[in-house]
């Protein structure tokens, strides 16, 4: 599931991921189960507005890890080609 993040262009940050979405340079959102409700719950919303694909990922390590960061990140964006 995470293989095609890993290997592809991406963003990680709510912020980010928000601009991507509106602008619809985004693919997939990632959002990790084990964040904050207040960060991944805007997220949610706005992908299900935009009809963006979303899947959620049990922990925020293991996204930070597919992103390729050391530290863990509530969400991330798979760029469009």
């Amino acid at each position: 599931m995470l293989t095609a993040l890993s290997n592809s262009k991406h963003i990680a940050g709510a912020k980010q991921i928000r601009k991507a979405v509106r602008a619809g340079t985004v693919e997939r959102v990632y959002l990790a189960k084990d964040a904050d409700d207040r960060v991944t719950a805007p997220l949610e919303e706005l992908c299900r507005q935009t009809g963006t694909l979303m899947t959620w990922v049990p922990t925020m390590r293991e996204l930070g890890v597919a992103c390729g960061i050391e530290v863990a990140t509530a969400c991330a964006g798979m760029l469009r080609e």
